[in-house]
């Protein structure tokens, strides 16, 4: 079984959104998942589309910059 790695945004409790990269066989079988309030976006195939979504999501107030 081939490990597929997703990029996440995830918003922390501060506002501030995070860049995680996440396998899938970490994402279903860890306890690492965020709780269900917390918003999170993705996968993302790169991390490059996953910072273009944070960029946006700066720009339309849903996260916080650093």
């Amino acid at each position: 079984m081939s490990q597929i790695e997703g990029w996440y945004v995830v918003k922390q409790p501060e506002g501030h959104c995070q860049i995680v990269s996440v396998s899938a066989q970490d994402w279903e079988s860890s306890h690492a998942k965020p709780p269900e309030e917390t918003e999170k976006w993705g996968p993302f195939g790169s991390e490059g589309d996953a910072i273009a979504r944070r960029v946006g999501l700066i720009r339309a107030g849903k996260c916080r910059p650093v």
